[in-house]
């Protein structure tokens, strides 16, 4: 990615995290031309204090996916520290507010692949270009209500 559209992409992805949090979910769940998105409530690893991250979700059954991308940086994004801390977290799914477990799935998890593909096909194939430029395997999380 170009830094042009990289700092493109960083200013939506802001104005898309203010609009979803001042309207506590009313508006920015679902935006014409990018996958749904939840806000991610979790507990710092470190810190213990609660930190909010609007991610990308995709549905498996009864499941939501959130994959850490980080986009594609060499290490894993602060929130999935926060989750192997404190698994038992909340979710935003617009203005529903709901209570799930995460459970981390790395490349050896007999459900990995077919979770990746479903989560980067549904992304355009972007998941592929990140692990394509880190070394890191790119974690897939399953949150289970």
């Amino acid at each position: 990615m170009t830094s042009l559209n990289h700092k493109a992409l960083m200013r939506f992805v802001k104005a898309h995290d203010a609009v979803y949090r001042r309207s506590n979910g009313w508006i920015g769940h679902r935006m014409p031309g990018v996958p749904p998105s939840l806000m991610l409530h979790t507990i710092g690893a470190k810190t213990g204090e609660p930190r909010s991250m609007l991610l990308a979700y995709y549905r498996d059954g009864d499941d939501y996916l959130i994959v850490a991308s980080n986009g594609g940086a060499d290490r894993n994004p602060a929130w999935y520290h926060n989750l192997r801390a404190h698994p038992d977290i909340e979710i935003n799914l617009g203005r529903r507010r709901l209570a799930v477990t995460a459970h981390i799935l790395l490349p050896d998890d007999p459900d990995y692949a077919r979770l990746w593909q479903l989560c980067d096909s549904a992304n355009g194939g972007r998941y592929t270009a990140y692990q394509q430029g880190t070394k890191r395997p790119i974690p897939v999380v399953r949150l289970t209500p």
